[in-house]
């Protein structure tokens, strides 16, 4: 093989490299906190809400979870805006990656409340807790930390998933990639370096999950 290595050009664009590594932080992680947030109510009206919402829930989930992410991405940049509901393309690709999430993520939380033994619910009853509170303080807790590896396992597959945004001309990490491929033709290259990027932010997002792990999920058997 005499193919010559030149990463000159790819290194010359740093600067847009470190722009779209941050949009693609950006997004993860607010789709990560806002995804948590519709999970965890979606997975309390599955678990405990009337009927009429855990049906409405269970349509929800079975349709993100039957569909490509990539349709639901383009039905939110594309579709929506032809019925009066205009954004950008960053709008679009959070709201899309938010929506995906907590579809799973509901799931993986829902079995994490299920685990969680009655007598610790009736022991909260017992002490004349409302009802938020014990989901709070009796349910949710223990149910986070029974399901936290498979929790962070889901953010960080969602954060790969996040260079489908780039289809929509979001400026991710991925969107730079393309340009600069279209620019330089040294596509060998700048994928080696993006993905050597996306291998460091999977890394990085296990290291920061791990600390959370540490420092509020054990926090209670420490003291």
């Amino acid at each position: 093989m005499n193919y010559a290595f030149q990463f000159d050009a790819v290194f010359a664009a740093w600067p847009l490299l470190v722009k779209g590594t941050w949009i693609t932080i950006q997004l993860s992680l607010l789709a990560m906190l806002l995804g948590l947030l519709v999970a965890i109510a979606c997975a309390w009206g599955k678990t405990a809400g009337p009927r009429p919402l855990r049906w409405a829930i269970n349509a929800y989930i079975e349709l993100i979870r039957n569909t490509p992410f990539l349709v639901q991405l383009f039905f939110f940049f594309f579709a929506l805006p032809a019925l009066g509901l205009r954004w950008s393309a960053y709008t679009a690709a959070l709201t899309a990656m938010v929506v995906n999430l907590g579809a799973y993520a509901t799931e993986i939380i829902r079995a994490g409340i299920e685990s969680i033994p009655k007598g610790q619910i009736e022991a909260g009853l017992a002490l004349n807790l409302k009802r938020h509170e014990i989901f709070r303080f009796v349910i949710l807790k223990p149910a986070l930390r029974a399901i936290y590896p498979a929790l962070t396992s889901q953010f960080i597959l969602l954060m790969l998933s996040s260079s489908v945004v780039s289809a929509i001309s979001a400026d991710d990490l991925t969107s730079v990639a393309a340009n600069l491929q279209s620019q330089t033709f040294r596509s060998f290259e700048i994928y080696i370096v993006v993905a050597c990027i996306y291998l460091a932010l999977s890394l990085a997002f296990s290291v920061l999950f791990g600390v959370v792990s540490r420092l509020w999920l054990s926090y209670p058997e420490r003291r």
